[in-house]
């Protein structure tokens, strides 16, 4: 219980230090760098300077934003920046108006960071984004959402689909969020005061057991065909008609509107939320790490196999986690590799098929990446199939799914083991988040 508590005294620490570090560098300002998959725009980076919906396989200088901005976050396949002065601007996708500037802006300028419209009277903290949705949260906790979500990932009651400006989560009202989750369709919200609310597409159980009803995605049973064959051409193809059947038999499938407190963790003080694309991990103050939602790929990292949030396995105490498409990170307190005392590591579960585990071994079961022993990782994200960190002396590590640029190393391979960033040695990296496929890097100027 002790070693429980420090972790925890330790991750607020690392809050504190982060914080401030970034307020201290703001004299001087930050500059946003971004590399991987540029197809959507998401890259942010003019196109005479990579062609039009070009890769960047090395970061590059996001051109077009202020010099004040405090924190990024990347959704599937837009972008999200947030300034000193509470402006959120936003670049990438907009297909369902998740940049917040409408459709009738040209295709061709989405790749051009903007101001988001609509939030002139909202004082921004902090921004989260879906493939489909953007999120703001206002200086008063107030949740502020946009886009596009058959599956009630908005919000904002039975029915609504759409939101083309910033429309205020009426229904969270009284409540100050501090941090928001998206999957695919689902959505975690988690308060100041530790609460936590759900919304959105349930199956699976990935909101928990949220009004009894749980009922397993037709997804997963899709995917469990194909799940253990050798890969070839044919095997993708069925794969391919297996999901798209069970996206369709997925409409029909039962929705939370409007967001709900998720009852079995009622008088559970939540510390930290993450979620994949159908699954959810939550971190409890007392040291205690959850899951639930699909397991199709071991994302759950745990025996029990019961829908709804139970433990994960795993006996290493968690200060923060992180979710990709179809894997888990969590960054531990683990034994030293001297054995004395404890060390910062990352611990790494799930889908492993471009090595986005950065280790070898059982894929369902958690364990450390050996590869960062000795680094003191202070952030960690996840993408489609590749992961990024951020350790204490401000160095970016990356590794697993190098297509597109995705790990910034100047090629398309894949890396199985962590290999530190080296192009941003020298750099003071304060932020660092993955999209599908793409990255983007806040740095002290």
């Amino acid at each position: 219980m002790l070693r429980i508590r420090r972790v925890l005294k330790e991750k607020k620490l690392l809050n504190l230090i982060a914080r401030s570090s970034r307020t201290r560098w703001m004299s001087s300002g930050t500059k946003v760098m971004s590399f991987g998959d540029g197809s959507n725009g998401a890259l942010g980076l003019p196109t005479s300077l990579i062609g039009h919906g070009m890769d960047a396989y090395e970061p590059i200088s996001v051109t077009g934003l202020p010099s004040n901005v405090t924190s990024v976050s990347a959704g599937h396949y837009h972008s999200l920046a947030v300034t000193s002065h509470g402006q959120l601007w936003a670049w990438g996708r907009n297909h369902e108006v998740q940049l917040g500037r409408g459709l009738l802006s040209p295709r061709d300028t989405w790749n051009e960071p903007k101001r988001v419209e609509g939030l002139d009277q909202v004082q921004v903290t902090a921004a989260f984004a879906s493939g489909v949705v953007s999120a703001a949260i206002g200086d008063d906790g107030s949740l502020w959402v946009w886009g596009k979500s058959k599956r009630g990932q908005l919000g904002l009651g039975k029915g609504i689909t759409e939101a083309s400006v910033p429309s205020k989560v009426e229904a969270l009202e009284g409540e100050k969020i501090a941090k928001v989750s998206f999957g695919w369709g689902h959505t975690l919200a988690q308060t100041v005061d530790g609460k936590l609310f759900g919304w959105g597409y349930l199956a699976d159980g990935r909101l928990g057991k949220m009004g009894g009803l749980v009922e397993a995605s037709p997804l997963d049973s899709s995917m469990n065909v194909v799940k253990h064959e050798v890969i070839t051409q044919s095997t993708v193809e069925v794969a391919e008609r297996l999901v798209l059947e069970g996206m369709e038999k997925e409409k029909d499938m039962p929705i939370v509107w409007d967001p709900c407190s998720v009852e079995e963790l009622k008088g559970v003080e939540v510390v930290d939320i993450a979620c994949g694309l159908d699954h959810s991990l939550v971190l409890c103050s007392d040291g205690t790490l959850l899951s639930s939602g699909s397991n199709v790929y071991g994302q759950l990292g745990r025996a029990n196999h019961d829908m709804g949030f139970f433990p994960v396995d795993m006996s290493f105490p968690a200060s923060a986690i992180a979710s990709g498409l179809g894997h888990s990170l969590a960054i531990c307190q683990v034994k030293s590799p001297d054995g004395e005392g404890d060390a910062t590591s990352i611990v790494s579960w799930g889908w492993n098929q471009s090595s986005q585990l950065g280790r070898l071994g059982p894929e369902n079961v958690p364990m450390e990446i050996e590869g960062l022993a000795g680094e003191t990782a202070i952030l960690v994200s996840g993408g489609r199939v590749h992961s990024i960190a951020v350790t204490s002396e401000g160095e970016v590590w990356v590794w697993g799914c190098g297509r597109n640029g995705r790990l910034g190393l100047g090629s398309s391979c894949d890396e199985a083991e962590p290999i530190m960033l080296d192009s941003l040695e020298g750099c003071k990296v304060l932020q660092a988040v993955s999209g599908f496929d793409h990255n983007l890097i806040l740095i002290a100027r």
